[in-house]
């Protein structure tokens, strides 16, 4: 499998008293700062490990190992937009995170294409909804200001909002125009979680559920389809999320132990996009040392 950077031949050194953050956005996807960026405020947050985890993209990651200082590490990753079923009789959105997989795989290559192509058609059809309903936005003029493989997002277009006025923040479009049901919400054909989790595993990787049990983000998995995940190679669950009660994460913990999967804690950092510090919830040595063992498609890369 193609490695686009250094990796180590063997289990990393023992990461004691460090700081890790392994869920991150840049501008590959629908973060404000660039992959560069991104690490430079992470090395000023005192982060020693970090994962960059663009939605359906890899192309942040030459980029970002380029800028790594001296001591730093990259987990290099994505985060893949899936939908399950609800164990309810219907279906849910559910986001994987997957670490450390080969870039190459012609799988996960066509995989991304094709939700980058329907990320595109989505925003599309929200702008030109409220385009005409008289609101001052420009499809046209939005999606070309998108980079051709850069994955559109709906925070692209509440920031078009915000810089014409119609909302003061990217909160306040979500939770006036674009949130999930909403007069301008439009849906997407995401990966089926099942099929996500097994070409995350065959390039190499190791996928994570990413914050599984935040209600704010709309219906959640059941214990049950998070189970069902774990039978085709799921590797671990993000207890320590922002979005994330007390009690979600103990429940979370509790349902990981059961299930023998590990837990991770992460920012979901986007820069400006979200009122959310980089390293402000963090992963344990152990859960990041596990992680590195389990990949084969590329290896953690150091400064």
């Amino acid at each position: 499998m193609a490695d686009p950077g250094p990796r180590r031949s063997g289990p990393s050194r023992r990461l004691l008293g460090v700081r890790i953050d392994l869920h991150t956005h840049s501008t590959a996807s629908d973060g404000t700062d660039s992959p560069a960026e991104l690490i430079a405020a992470a090395a000023a947050a005192g982060l020693d490990v970090m994962a960059l985890t663009d939605h359906d993209t890899t192309s942040g990651w030459a980029q970002a190992v380029g800028a790594l200082p001296a001591g730093m590490r990259l987990i290099r990753g994505a985060e893949f937009s899936c939908t399950a079923p609800d164990g309810r009789g219907g279906n849910l959105s559910l986001h994987l995170l997957g670490y450390l997989f080969d870039p190459e795989s012609p799988a996960i290559g066509a995989e991304q294409t094709r939700l980058r192509e329907e990320r595109r058609r989505r925003l599309r059809v929200m702008a030109e909804r409220m385009a005409a309903d008289g609101y001052p936005v420009d499809p046209e003029v939005l999606l070309a200001d998108l980079p051709a493989d850069a994955p559109a997002g709906r925070p692209h277009l509440a920031r078009w909002l915000v810089s014409a006025g119609v909302v003061s923040s990217v909160d306040e479009a979500f939770q006036r125009f674009l949130a999930t049901g909403g007069r301008y919400y439009a849906g997407r054909a995401d990966t089926d979680a099942h099929t996500a989790v097994r070409m995350v595993r065959h390039a190499g990787g190791v996928p994570v559920l990413a914050h599984p049990f935040a209600p704010g983000r709309g219906p959640v998995a059941s214990e049950d389809v998070i189970a069902e995940l774990v039978t085709e190679g799921l590797a671990g669950v993000e207890a320590d999320h922002p979005d994330h009660t007390g009690p979600d994460r103990e429940r979370l913990r509790g349902l990981a132990a059961e299930l023998d999967v590990l837990t991770t804690g992460s920012s979901d950092y986007h820069g400006h996009n979200k009122a959310v510090r980089l390293g402000q919830e963090t992963t344990c040595t152990e859960a990041c040392e596990r992680i590195e063992a389990m990949a084969s498609g590329v290896g953690v890369v150091a400064g």
